[in-house]
């Protein structure tokens, strides 16, 4: 069955990208909703911009989407994320600005505070996006694939030549809760020479190394160190996850991410729902439904951190 929150819950913090602060309010919301955002800090126009695939517009470094008024909210994957891993499949999420708070890099607060919250059940059937074929979107040397298979699984790889991050690949599948305990709380990570490039160039003004881990050759700069020797392949699945989420409902299907980031995963989704025969929307029944991500999670499955 669809789920929905209890009751909302409040984020409040600062754009990575426009160092501005920003209130963010998750409300509960009616079955086959889905998920939108609505600017409060606009009084003209559509000010709802719906969570999905044909919505993302290029924008560097991160997922946005926008709507025909040109109203737009940044860096959506982290709470994308949060909701498919939490089995949110309808909210209403108010934000006062252009951008989702970075908190600390994760989607690990927001799942706490959803999860604080609670989720309830809705009397609808959750329809999933079921992969029927394979589809393959390539550029250089980066892939990124969806393949047929009765689960959500990820399996993802990444090469970088930092000596502190190197070459790293993980593959999970998504069900029994997985992504909270395993993904969650992996942080943004960058280059240091990364970070002089973006705040040249007036990104990354919110960034600092509280809400993302940055490297340099073969150190971690970032306080505390790493969470996880692989957080950065982790990080990687965790936006993947968000930016699937962005399909309209669950997928079941294999992704496979080489090198790939958020651009190329909304390229993927593009292909996919433009070929026929590709995929069909089903109704999950029991023994699917368990296999959606979100199942039977508790907030005593987030993972802790000095």
């Amino acid at each position: 069955m669809q789920h929905t929150l209890k009751s909302e819950v409040v984020f409040v913090g600062t754009g990575l990208h426009s160092g501005k602060p920003v209130r963010m309010v998750v409300k509960p919301a009616s079955a086959d909703y889905g998920i939108w955002f609505r600017r409060t800090d606009i009084d003209t126009g559509d000010t709802l911009i719906a969570a999905r695939w044909d919505a993302v517009v290029p924008s560097r470094l991160c997922t946005l989407v926008a709507n025909a008024a040109g109203h737009s909210v940044s860096t959506i994957e982290h709470i994308m994320a949060a909701l498919a891993g939490c089995g949110v499949h309808n909210a209403l999420i108010e934000i006062d600005g252009p951008e989702v708070p970075i908190l600390d890099g994760s989607a690990g607060p927001f799942v706490s505070g959803l999860l604080a919250k609670g989720v309830r059940t809705q009397n609808v059937p959750v329809r999933a996006i079921r992969v029927l074929k394979t589809i393959e979107v390539r550029e250089g040397d980066a892939v990124a694939r969806l393949e047929p298979s009765d689960m959500l699984e990820i399996d993802f790889s990444i090469d970088f030549a930092e000596a502190a991050i190197g070459h790293q690949e993980k593959a999970l599948n998504m069900s029994n809760g997985a992504f909270v305990r395993e993904l969650c709380d992996s942080r943004t990570f960058c280059r240091q020479s990364d970070v002089d490039t973006m705040r040249a160039n007036g990104l990354a003004l919110g960034g600092n190394l509280d809400n993302a881990v940055v490297f340099e050759g073969d150190r971690v700069l970032s306080p505390g160190g790493l969470r996880y020797a692989d957080e950065p392949v982790r990080h990687k699945m965790l936006d993947a996850l968000g930016d699937l989420a962005l399909a309209g409902g669950p997928i079941l299907g294999r992704y496979t991410g080489l090198r790939a980031g958020h651009a190329m995963t909304n390229r993927l989704l593009r292909a996919l729902f433009a070929q026929a025969g590709a995929w069909e929307v089903v109704e999950c029944g029991l023994p699917t439904g368990r296999k959606l991500p979100g199942v039977g999670v508790l907030r005593s499955d987030v993972p802790v951190h000095a």
